[in-house]
């Protein structure tokens, strides 16, 4: 490998503030971008939208076709490793070759198996000066769920919560309808736009009701809904059923008898998860919550979006499920009321801390926290 240049993080940030432009349409493809360089300025760029559709590298060499601007000798800045193999598109590899470009700097290489280095060996074959590593940590950030997926063979879970600032969830009676503010709401649904799923459970269902999908955000795809009840419970009027795609996760021997006469049948699919190991939560059936993980990563779920009760918080919390935790606080003190886990009693202090502070940021009138969970697996 090649050493970098001072302006190498620069360019590279650009790159990323292009795969940014993807943000909620290319799932399961991740989110990439790409800039030509040419002495010290940018000559041509582009980003992937979605699958099936030209990658970053592709949609900047039209970039440059359209300006008429050649690319032999530039410098290409791509986000993750140019692919390797043909799929949906051919290999961005051989393509950025074709260009004459004398330089490629990838942020990171990529996890799919598929590439994982056969891309930039491909450049460095045909004589093209490879780097990478640079903006490594923020490159794996913007595709975290990706990553999550190839290497971990399970979603990346962000789980959302908004409380009091006395950590309050909802009343005592179960009111929660709103604690946070109209900007803290808004952009709960960036994140849902950003996930490829949107998971809760039947508690929360037969408490609000909710539809579970993306509103006031500008996009044209619906992340798959997901709602684990064991014992299907759920109500075929429930208004989450009633469009878009859903996933019910049960432990139960047959779907529900409605489903084939519900008039959103095509998008709705009941899956049997085998129930955890007996007596691990009080004689009550639990979905086994690691199986539906990675029932959703061989579904190509990148990043699932948590929006449930104490209770499957808990549950998902004590298995170390959650990878990112998003936490709303609203500047009101509640008093009695429900917390934001179910999680056991202890006798003492962990000696470590589980999570770590990420970011934080005001929204409109409540803060918003971003923490990251210690030594992922």
């Amino acid at each position: 490998m090649a050493t970098q240049h001072p302006d190498d993080e620069h360019w590279m940030q650009h790159a990323l503030n292009l795969a940014w432009k993807g943000q909620y349409s290319t799932t399961p493809n991740p989110r990439v971008g790409c800039v030509f360089v040419r002495d010290g300025a940018a000559i041509a760029e582009g980003f992937h939208a979605r699958a099936g559709e030209a990658h970053a590298e592709v949609q900047a060499i039209a970039d440059a076709k359209a300006r008429g601007v050649c690319l032999k000798g530039s410098t290409a800045y791509v986000t993750l490793e140019p692919c390797a193999h043909h799929g949906r598109t051919g290999p961005c590899a051989e393509a950025l070759v074709a260009t004459g470009v004398a330089r490629v700097v990838a942020a990171v290489l990529d996890p799919n198996p598929q590439v994982a280095g056969k891309g930039m060996a491909i450049l460095q074959a045909a004589g093209i000066e490879i780097v990478s590593g640079v903006l490594v940590e923020q490159a794996r950030w913007i595709n975290r769920g990706f990553f999550s997926r190839m290497e971990r063979k399970r979603p990346w879970v962000r789980l959302k919560i908004a409380s009091s600032a006395d950590g309050i969830s909802a009343l005592s009676n179960g009111v929660s309808q709103w604690i946070t503010g109209e900007e803290a709401r808004l952009d709960g649904h960036h994140l849902r736009a950003q996930a490829c799923a949107v998971l809760s459970g039947i508690g929360t269902v037969k408490a609000d009701n909710p539809q579970l999908n993306v509103r006031g955000v500008d996009t044209d795809r619906q992340p798959l809904k997901v709602i684990v009840d064991s014992k299907l419970e759920i109500s075929p009027e429930a208004r989450l059923l009633q469009t878009g795609r859903v996933l019910i996760a049960h432990t139960e021997p047959e779907a529900p008898a409605w489903l084939s006469t519900h008039p959103n049948t095509a998008n709705i699919e009941a899956l049997n998860v085998a129930p955890v190991a007996a007596g691990l939560h009080a004689g009550k059936v639990k979905t086994d919550l690691l199986r539906l993980l990675e029932e959703l990563a061989e579904r190509d779920i990148n990043e699932l979006h948590l929006e449930a009760g104490f209770g499957l918080n808990g549950s998902f919390l004590q298995a170390g499920l959650v990878d990112e935790i998003v936490q709303y606080i609203a500047p009101r003190f509640l008093g009695p009321g429900q917390g934001l886990f179910r999680l056991p009693e202890l006798d003492a202090l962990p000696a470590y801390m589980d999570w770590a502070l990420h970011s934080f940021e005001q929204k409109g009138s409540d803060l918003r926290i971003t923490w990251i969970r210690n030594n992922q697996e």
